[in-house]
């Protein structure tokens, strides 16, 4: 089954009965996705499906917000606090991190079941009761009955916090497409492409979510940040950023080892050795883009995690990480984060089994690429 971009908007249009998209600015990425889509992912019949629902709710979300904006353009006048990033390479402790800190009252976190589906705006009177809560868990236990693995491979929770690509999505400029399907084309072009835009729709979408559900401090996290931190700042002048390290080599095999499994779900296609060069030429270059735009602004808006401190040591780890950064760390957050922590032990969900062999990399040449990094960070756990 193949698909236009045309057909996929009068689709959104039809599910909601709503036909303003925003900004153009969406056009282009959505165009080239859908392309990429039909000519490269060699799609199977499950994975048409998919990738078609994946475009449609970000599609149908667009049309939502925008809506909800027209009808209360009072939302514009929000003000997103600060707000603090966890970035680095996947598999670091990204997610252990971020979802350390979302236990942190003072922070507003991006959780998943608001991210799928932002509108209405969440209220704080039943943001723990929101029917929306329920469909997220729904379609979880959904995707863990169909893809058993992925339970081992990565903790996700409907009120748990989340990774903000969907919010990029929305832009159709984000690295969640090439982690779902191989597509080359959409990659390189993503590579270049002019950001700035998908962040500040990124922040529009932020400005709603708070709008009747506060704190306004934020906290949020992607690894693909990286590519991208001058946009970024653009949107957010006053972003932090917590910088999770590990040694590349054993990260590599488990970024190749999640995504070979994650496009399993949509394409027969299984080229791991192709996996793993592709993989490693993307991370290493996020990698270098971070580095470069921090000798650039300087040090003071970063603070970086050990990966080996975070596994033995999280509660005082986030204490040090705070206090670079100049954030309170009060009692309450210390117990919060105290009880998380007890709650969600390294290791607990199982092993996650693979060889970097298998996607054609070895240890020295990964950490090849990653020679400047390993020289400046602590990145050897």
């Amino acid at each position: 089954m193949t698909f236009s971009a045309d057909e996929v908007e009068d689709g959104a249009r039809a599910a909601t009965g709503l036909d303003d998209f925003g900004s153009p600015y969406y056009r282009e990425g959505l165009e080239r996705t859908v392309e990429a889509l039909n000519t490269e992912a060699e799609l199977s019949d499950m994975g048409s499906v998919i990738q078609h629902a994946t475009i449609s709710n970000a599609l149908m979300q667009r049309l939502k917000i925008e809506d909800t904006y027209a009808r209360h353009p009072e939302i514009d006048n929000e003000v997103v606090g600060g707000p603090v990033f966890v970035i680095g390479l996947p598999r670091t402790g990204t997610t252990a991190l971020s979802q350390l800190v979302a236990a942190d009252p003072q922070f507003r976190s991006l959780r998943m079941w608001e991210s799928q589906a932002p509108t209405p705006p969440p209220e704080t009177a039943t943001q723990h009761t929101d029917p929306r809560i329920a469909q997220a868990e729904a379609g979880l236990n959904m995707l863990n009955d169909m893809f058993p693995l992925m339970k081992t491979l990565y903790n996700s929770e409907p009120t748990a916090s989340t990774e903000c690509q969907d919010l990029m999505g929305m832009s159709f400029r984000t690295f969640h497409f090439d982690g779902a399907v191989r597509v080359p084309s959409y990659l390189a072009w993503l590579m270049d492409c002019d950001m700035r835009e998908t962040y500040t729709y990124h922040r529009r979408v932020l400005k709603l979510l708070q709008w009747h559900c506060p704190p306004v401090l934020w906290h949020l996290k992607t690894p693909v940040h990286m590519f991208a931190l001058d946009a970024l700042v653009e949107a957010y002048p006053n972003a932090k950023f917590m910088w999770s390290h590990r040694d590349p080599a054993k990260v590599m095999g488990s970024v190749c080892s999640l995504i070979r499994y994650v496009r399993s779900w949509s394409s027969e296609r299984d080229d791991p050795e192709e996996l793993g060069a592709e993989q490693l030429d993307s991370w290493a270059e996020a990698v270098r883009r971070a580095m470069a735009f921090r000798k650039h602004v300087g040090e003071e808006r970063f603070s970086d995690v050990a990966f080996a401190d975070l596994q033995s040591d999280p509660v005082n780890t986030l204490r040090a990480t705070y206090e670079s950064l100049g954030l309170p760390f009060s009692d309450a957050a210390a117990g919060s984060v105290e009880q998380w922590a007890a709650e969600h032990k390294p290791g607990a969900r199982g092993a996650h089994d693979y060889e970097l062999a298998d996607f054609g990399l070895t240890p020295d040449g990964v950490r090849d690429r990653f020679a400047e990094y390993l020289d400046t960070y602590d990145a050897t756990a």
